[in-house]
């Protein structure tokens, strides 16, 4: 689909904090993260919904694969998954991870986005990376 800002990001046309890859999916970190480490999982071919995709089996073992790698490289075993797909028109999971006292309560709020700099972004991607 040419505008969407998802299939530019896995053609590489729009720069990203890759997290993982394979022949089928992409993780990257979220660029509005609403906690450190918050990761988008999309498939490299464009689906409008996750119950779209034509191996979601294996989407989702991926999704677990990157999941347990954000515990370890986070430091936290809470991890929340979110696949509402309402902003942006391409099938994809956000797994956040969280703590006490992070500022969200029980519920994850849209207005607590966490601004971290570049540099900030580029090490947890790293850090995230060599934790699986």
């Amino acid at each position: 689909m040419e505008d969407c800002i998802f299939c530019k990001v896995v053609k590489g046309e729009i720069p990203s904090y890759k997290v993982h890859e394979d022949n089928d999916f992409f993780a990257f970190l979220d660029i509005n993260p609403l906690n450190p480490g918050h990761t988008l999982i999309i498939p490299k071919k464009h689906y409008r919904w996750i119950w779209d995709i034509e191996n979601v089996g294996q989407y989702f073992e991926f999704t677990r694969k990157v999941a347990k790698a954000l515990q370890k490289a986070i430091n936290t075993e809470w991890i929340v998954c979110d696949a509402v797909g309402m902003m942006v028109k391409h099938a994809h999971i956000h797994l956040v991870p969280r703590f006490r006292g992070d500022g969200h309560k029980e519920f994850l709020n849209s207005d607590a986005v966490k601004k971290l700099s570049k540099e900030e972004m580029e090490n947890i991607a790293k850090k995230i990376r060599e934790s699986f």
